[in-house]
This record gives C-alpha cells, sequence and structure tokens, in this order.
C-alpha cells in the first residue's frame, strides 16, 4: 500500500472528479426526472407517450452504451463533446429517467384532496403542484433518490471508458506506470465505500429532517 500513499493526491484528484460529476449529473438528473415525472401524469397522450418511451429506452440499455453514444456516436452528426460534458450530458440523461420513477411514485402517494383543495382556495394547476404536491413529493423521494445518488457515485466509474480521468481511471494511470494492480484498486475501492458511506449519512439525516414537516 506504499505506492497507493505515495500517489493518494492524484487518487484524490480523481476523487474530486468523482464528486463533481455525481453532482451535476444528479442535480440536471433531477430536474430531467421531475419534468418526466409530471409529463407522465398531466401530459396529454402525446407527451405522456413520449416520456414513456425515453423512460423505457434509457432504462433498458446499458449506462456504459448511453456514454459511449454520446461521445462517439454524435460525431457521425458533427457534435463533438469533451469527454467531461459528455459524461455530464449521458449519466444526466440516464439518471433523469430513474429519477423520474421515483418522483412519479411519490407525487401519486400525495392524496388527490389536497390538489382538489388548493384549487378551491383559487390556486391554479402550476400553483398547486408548485405549492402543495411537489414539496411534499421531493420529501417522500428523498429515500429511492438517495439510493439512486449512491449508485450514481458508483456509475462514474464507466466514464473512464472516455478518457475523463475520475476515480478510476486515475488508478489505471498508476497502474500503466507501476504496473501493480491489487494495491490501487482496493485503494479506490476504500474510497467509493468512504464517499458512500458518507452520502448515506447525509442522506439520512436529511431525510430525518424532512420528515418532521410530514
Amino acid at each position: 500500500m506504499e505506492l497507493v500513499m505515495q500517489n493518494f493526491p492524484f487518487l484524490l484528484e480523481g476523487a474530486y472528479y468523482t464528486l463533481v460529476i455525481t453532482l451535476v449529473s444528479m442535480f440536471f438528473g433531477s430536474l430531467i426526472g421531475v419534468i418526466v415525472a409530471i409529463a407522465r401524469l398531466k401530459g396529454n397522450k402525446i407527451i405522456q407517450a413520449i416520456a414513456r418511451v425515453y423512460v423505457s429506452i434509457i432504462r433498458g440499455t446499458p449506462t456504459l452504451v448511453q456514454i459511449i453514444i454520446i461521445y462517439y456516436g454524435l460525431v457521425d452528426f458533427g457534435i463533438s463533446l469533451d469527454p467531461l460534458p459528455a459524461a455530464f450530458i449521458a449519466l444526466s440523461i440516464n439518471n433523469g429517467a430513474y429519477l423520474s420513477e421515483s418522483m412519479r411514485g411519490a407525487l401519486q402517494s400525495i392524496p388527490k384532496g389536497q390538489t382538489e383543495a388548493a384549487y378551491a382556495t383559487g390556486m391554479t394547476p402550476w400553483q398547486a403542484m408548485r405549492r402543495i404536491v411537489l414539496p411534499q413529493a421531493i420529501r417522500r423521494a428523498i429515500p429511492p433518490v438517495g439510493n439512486t445518488f449512491i449508485g450514481m457515485l458508483k456509475e462514474t466509474s464507466l466514464v473512464s471508458v472516455i478518457s475523463v480521468t475520475e476515480l478510476l481511471r486515475s488508478a489505471q494511470l498508476l497502474i500503466a506506470q507501476y504496473y501493480v494492480y491489487l494495491p490501487f484498486y482496493l485503494g479506490i475501492a476504500l474510497i467509493y465505500w468512504v464517499l458512500s458511506t458518507l452520502f448515506a449519512f447525509l442522506l439520512n439525516k436529511l431525510e430525518l429532517r424532512l420528515s418532521i414537516y410530514e
């Protein structure tokens, strides 16, 4: 493990990019997820169909294939992306599909009587959604969204195939330099575990804090 400690700053830099990719992808994925969930519940038949097809395609194909299509496939249409933006886009789109299912379930769990009561007070459908339904749904969606968040943290390792120097790619570069495998893989496994545990703890605290408003 001496080599791991010597190169720990380099691995931490990779962990930094892993965190950045995770946070950016979760942020935009959450926005996509909310929009798609509302589209499936409130949109007309065409919008609902488009949303269902999107979710079906993303959930039915490997994340790795989606990353490769975004980075390499779009070149055929004259769209060339740098590795990091390609990673953001691919993982945000992927994340959005899974989060939309969590949000859809959370939105459906809110009693319809609350929406009807909001309409009775003169609120528009958008106001009722924004002020009454969505805040409660977000609180209820925290547990499944948290699981998706931790899963996304680990799935960032897939973007190493498009040369994004995140945590796994950092280890691969060190392995190519020293021709030693196990210490570096064990080292990054420990870092992934620490990050996952930390986020699980923070999300649990957030869930407990928000539960007092239920």
